[in-house]
């Protein structure tokens, strides 16, 4: 995948969202950055989804003890290894498990849904858990195009339509629809003074581009589009215009990472994130595989070479390798935050990996 090379189009300036203290990270401990997680409520073979949303809930709480700055979860659809469907729902319930993580949606698929009911949602999140609530945005439909058209039945909205749909979700969250306006005369309730910093999203050029236009800070999917990072970062910064919202850009970039006694240990764990991955890819997405299904799965020398690239996008290894490895991503990329992911099958596997990685990472 390569940065796209259209302009992005214009889209009305966020204001009123003068929270710089929740968009720039603070380090802790002896970290050299903020470290965050993005978890997606994986569902692997012989767990329930009510499983995995409680081992969610468990991860969730250790990881606002291990010192980890934000913890995000993001909207997908038709996935079965995946039960974070619905992130405001999701949200709502580790905001009352969890005192003072920051919660977010890594992300909302904005084109799935009308602009006021993400204000609406939101709201309530900021008025249920005040000060601790993100609202990530992305552009892409997070699912193949028959749940699409399913999701989006009676709305005609689409990708190419996202800043208008922003522009207006900015507009509903703030209340400021200039007098003549089709919704002037709408509320998105509860709506509070300080509402939810927005976060853009984005695999490729255009977001980074819309986020540097609008002076909002902006997370990259590092972890399924390696290449394309630092083309992405360098525009974004060169887009960026200040805002009430940021005086200087600020980057997080979401990675893959395991982190095992030792590499080996790790790539056998990582291997079932990457098969899930295969099928999806191929149409045929699942639970996540455990590492016994992954090891023995008969791989022709096509899906060799697709796993082989995948897993190197990853940052691997024992926990020092690990702690090293996003250390110097940090640095080649200028990242100002590092968001980590480790889908892999087994909750206490999961959960270990992300202690293993605080802990090497320097947080408190």
């Amino acid at each position: 995948m390569t940065t796209e090379d259209e302009q992005a189009p214009d889209a009305a300036r966020p204001t009123g969202q003068a929270l710089p203290d929740p968009v720039r990270g603070v380090a802790r401990g002896t970290a050299p950055a903020p470290l965050s997680i993005l978890d997606l409520a994986t569902v692997g073979e012989g767990y329930t989804p009510a499983e995995a949303l409680e081992a969610t809930t468990g991860l969730a709480r250790s990881a606002e003890s291990w010192g980890y700055h934000r913890f995000w979860v993001a909207e997908h659809h038709g996935m079965p290894g995946v039960a974070s469907s619905t992130p405001a729902v999701l949200l709502s319930h580790l905001g009352a498990h969890t005192r003072t993580l920051r919660l977010g949606s890594g992300g909302v698929m904005l084109p799935n849904h009308a602009p006021l009911a993400i204000a609406e949602q939101f709201g309530l999140l900021e008025a249920l858990h005040p000060g601790r609530i993100d609202l990530g945005l992305g552009r892409a439909p997070g699912t193949d195009q028959a749940t699409v058209r399913a999701l989006r039945r009676g709305v005609g909205e689409d990708a190419d339509d996202f800043p208008r749909q922003l522009s207006e979700l900015t507009h509903f969250l703030d209340g400021d629809f200039p007098d003549g306006h089709p919704y002037a005369r709408l509320t998105a309730v509860p709506r509070s003074e300080a509402r939810p910093p927005i976060w853009l999203l984005g695999s490729s050029g255009f977001s980074a581009q819309l986020a540097g236009r609008l002076g909002l800070p902006f997370a990259f999917a590092h972890h399924f589009s390696a290449a394309n990072t630092v083309p992405a970062l360098d525009l974004y910064r060169d887009s960026f215009q200040p805002s009430a919202v940021l005086d200087e850009p600020y980057a997080l970039i979401g990675v893959g990472a395991v982190a095992a006694a030792d590499a080996t240990a790790a790539r056998r764990l990582a291997l079932s994130g990457a098969l899930a991955m295969l099928r999806l890819r191929r149409g045929t997405p699942g639970l996540i595989p455990t590492p016994e299904q992954a090891a023995s799965y008969p791989y022709s020398q096509v899906e060799m070479e697709f796993l082989d690239s995948w897993l190197a996008n990853l940052v691997l290894g024992s926990p020092g390798e690990v702690a090293d490895g996003l250390e110097a991503l940090r640095k080649r990329t200028g990242a100002n935050e590092l968001m980590v992911t480790s889908h892999i099958h087994g909750h206490e596997a999961r959960h270990r990996s992300y202690g293993l990685i605080a802990e090497a990472y320097g947080l408190s």
